[in-house]
């Protein structure tokens, strides 16, 4: 009985964060799954649509880098309360206050700092309220949420947006934000989150700080590749020949893809002893790979292929990658978290604007190239932080026996104890 409490609170946990997770990461993607229309109705060309983008990632990185303090201050309920109200101002003031871009833009920044916060308190709720030994899992459906927020983003168009227009999908949105209120005031304020012992080493057993930067820059440039294709990919599938809602559906499937992969990775990442960055590295050139062959190839069925293998391959390494810093980085996770997440947002911030610009410049075939490239960069990145986090584990090693390098029935390597 007990244990089937147990299993019952975790799984509410990982289903809880991803929820709020997938709230606060939906509104750009649903900017560009319906970037046609909006452009249309709204007057403004790929390289704006690259700024109304990067700005909700970039106001999501600056409020988690200045404000994450402020969050652990929060009790959880309070956090949840002002992640739903500043979703609610968003989404609200999207759907019926916006008649320019100019507007556009500031509604997407409210709602970046809505992401920041419902980022912010899922990472904690993973990082502390579940065991060790379901993290990986815990992290695999909590990122999941990013493409379950490309997926509604591109269902939303051929449902929601073709019967009653692109703002009512952020009426829905804002909606959301109420729920989120209305359920974290019918749990008693839990007070401060403050930290848990088990979420920070002790001081002389502190993550490496080399190696989880080279992680926070590896996602930077990730991200970056990865949010133009979650930004731009309907655009370009129009552009080649498929019909608005065609594209919107190759969005929801591709992004379909990519939720199962990654909790399939994170499930299988808790049954080995580490292992994890080499993949997320094969991930990446995955994903750089498939990102080439959609600009070589401009042409629908090429599209089609590369544009849902690039979801359910190459972008499926968000939550492995976040537990992985996390376990190997001497078991860190709300350390970790916030310097990968602060990155996963610079990217998303940089990555929009700068491809938009790009496009506008060279063209979208060029825009392609570069993002596949950046993907390399990424892959390369992890290669050395997990080469970094190796050594500092000979250098340094840790109280008690930690096992890493792969392996299912024994590690691979082992150090400390």
């Amino acid at each position: 009985m007990v244990r089937n409490h147990g299993r019952s609170a975790t799984a509410s946990v990982m289903l809880g964060a991803s929820a709020l997770t997938t709230l606060g990461a939906l509104p750009p993607f649903l900017v560009g799954a319906q970037a046609v229309l909006m452009q249309r109705d709204l007057g403004f060309g790929p390289s704006v649509l690259g700024v109304v983008v990067s700005t909700f990632f970039g106001v999501a990185a600056l409020a988690t880098i200045f404000g994450s303090g402020l969050l652990d201050r929060w009790s959880r309920r309070r956090a949840q309360v002002i992640a739903g109200g500043l979703v609610s101002i968003g989404g609200f003031g999207l759907a019926l206050g916006v008649h320019h871009w100019g507007i556009l833009i500031a509604a997407m920044a409210v709602l970046g700092l809505a992401n920041a916060a419902c980022q912010g308190t899922s990472n904690q709720t993973v990082a502390t309220a579940l065991p060790p030994h379901r993290r990986g899992l815990g992290f695999g459906i909590k990122q999941s949420a990013v493409p379950a927020a490309i997926m509604f983003g591109g269902l939303a168009v051929p449902t929601m947006t073709a019967l009653f227009g692109w703002r009512s999908t952020f009426l829905v949105t804002g909606a959301c934000g109420f729920v989120v209120i209305a359920l974290a005031l019918r749990h008693r304020d839990d007070g401060p989150k403050g930290i848990r012992v088990s979420a920070v080493p002790s001081l002389g057993d502190r993550a490496p700080r080399v190696p989880l930067l080279l992680c926070g820059c590896a996602i930077t440039f990730a991200s970056a590749a990865a949010n133009f294709l979650g930004a731009y990919l309907a655009s370009w599938a129009h552009q080649v020949g498929l019909s608005v809602g065609q594209a919107g559906l190759l969005m929801a499937a591709g992004s379909g893809s990519s939720i199962l992969i990654r909790v399939f990775a994170g499930h299988r990442a808790d049954r080995r002893f580490g292992g994890n960055l080499g993949i997320v590295a094969a991930q990446m050139a995955a994903g750089a790979l498939c990102l080439l062959m959609i600009g070589f190839l401009d042409v629908t069925w090429a599209v089609v292929v590369f544009g849902f293998l690039s979801f359910g391959v190459g972008w499926s390494w968000p939550g492995l990658f976040l537990y992985a810093a996390a376990r190997v980085g001497r078991d860190a996770p709300a350390q970790a978290s916030s310097v990968v997440q602060a990155g996963a947002f610079a990217g998303g911030a940089i990555g929009p604007v700068s491809f938009g610009l790009l496009i506008s410049a060279v063209s979208f075939q060029g825009a392609w190239f570069v993002a596949a490239g950046s993907f390399i960069v990424a892959s390369s990145l992890v290669l050395l932080a997990r080469n970094g986090f190796r050594r500092d584990l000979v250098r340094r090693p840790p109280a008690s026996p930690f096992g890493y390098g792969g392996g299912r029935d024994h590690p691979r390597r082992v150090s400390g104890g």
